[in-house]
């Protein structure tokens, strides 16, 4: 099954085509990161303009890099929700057109869902499935080399910080989740705070990896939740701000727009990114060994930063758990993830008309909340 996904749920537009669930045969992404970082954000009406621009040649751009025509697509999937309302109505009503004009099946994918099943991907030098493989994709069961269920996903991105049991295809249980601002969010904040730009995330992440291997003259605190599976990031992002001022004034400058001296940003980067990526690699270790899962997934545009993957494997290998993550490309929003996600769907015989509205505030289907 060749899947066409679409994705604008914020400031890129993509379009992909993803065979079984699996296999990319392309998946192009138009960012519009140059366009905000003037903004310190995403400026939503903006984004919406954008996508308009953007969609019908990214589009084309996928089917030609795919050397496909439109015979050979199976299916449409686009993004609809969580994300900026604008952008999700043009991925959306693009896709849902082009369903109906085609006759072809149309299914709307939860964005939250689709990062969980980046991890699913393959990379593109990967076999095509053998005829066995196809028949079990096409039912929904696993092949080789697929995430092994139970999974513990820890998704990690601007608007979230879950964590979240999947004992299979379909079936979500939140463990615990940030209680104020998203890993994300702190991070592109800081990211501003420390003069850094937008986005804040990779921004932090080359400055930290600047640092000589020498103790770190900052230490900033770790809200730990005990007893819970939860997260809070609002007390960091605080402490760093007051660090910076702290930091200002041995400088003899008050001033909020001055620029601080350049090992303390890369001092600060490196504290700051060691406390996000400590906090969440030890509860997400401890809540692996309170399931006894085998395996466990990121998910999100955090799941991109190197330190924090090199830090939860460490945390996960004395307890026996694989940690499994997509390749950088596929951290961040692309379609392929959503083709990935909307294949699983169509296999369990799931369909979408087009009726169905963008929800910006969707979340994961949780069965139980713990």
């Amino acid at each position: 099954m060749l899947v066409l996904g679409i994705e604008s749920s914020c400031d890129e537009t993509g379009a992909a085509l993803v065979a079984d669930g699996r296999l990319i045969h392309a998946n192009i992404v138009a960012s519009q990161a140059e366009v905000h970082a003037r903004y310190g954000g995403v400026v939503p009406e903006v984004a919406s303009r954008h996508q308009l621009s953007a969609i019908i040649p990214v589009l084309e751009l996928a089917l030609e890099r795919a050397g496909a025509d439109w015979s050979a697509v199976d299916a449409i999937a686009a993004t609809y929700g969580p994300g900026l309302a604008g952008s999700l109505l043009v991925g959306l009503s693009a896709a849902k057109a082009l369903a109906w004009a085609r006759g072809l099946p149309f299914i709307g994918v939860n964005h939250l869902e689709a990062h969980i099943y980046a991890n699913w991907l393959r990379p593109p030098a990967s076999p095509p499935l053998t005829a066995a493989e196809r028949a079990a994709a096409a039912a929904g069961a696993a092949v080789p080399d697929d995430p092994r269920f139970p999974l513990l996903a820890l998704v990690v991105s601007g608007a979230h910080t879950e964590l979240v049991h999947i004992p299979r295809h379909g079936r979500y249980e939140l463990l615990g989740q940030t209680r104020d601002d998203a890993a994300g969010e702190a991070f592109d904040k800081v990211g501003r705070l420390l003069g850094l730009g937008y986005p804040g995330g990779p921004a932090i992440q080359r400055a930290a990896d600047q640092r000589a291997d020498a103790p770190n003259p900052f230490r900033l605190p770790r809200a730990w939740l005990r007893g819970t599976h939860d997260f809070s990031f609002s007390g960091l992002k605080t402490a760093t701000l007051q660090a910076v001022e702290a930091q200002r004034a041995a400088q003899g400058d008050t001033d909020p727009a001055s620029p601080l001296d350049p090992a303390a940003v890369t001092d600060l980067a490196a504290a700051f990114q060691d406390a996000v990526v400590d906090v969440l690699a030890v509860k997400t270790s401890r809540a692996a060994r309170d399931l006894g899962v085998t395996q466990v997934v990121l998910a999100g545009g955090v799941a991109a930063n190197t330190a924090l993957r090199a830090r939860l494997a460490a945390s996960l290998d004395p307890l026996g758990i694989a940690l499994r993550y997509p390749s950088v490309a596929l951290c961040t929003d692309n379609a392929a993830m959503i083709a990935s996600a909307a294949s699983f769907h169509l296999a369990l015989g799931e369909r979408d008309d087009f009726a169905l509205d963008v929800a910006p505030g969707l979340q994961l289907p949780f069965a139980i909340a713990h």
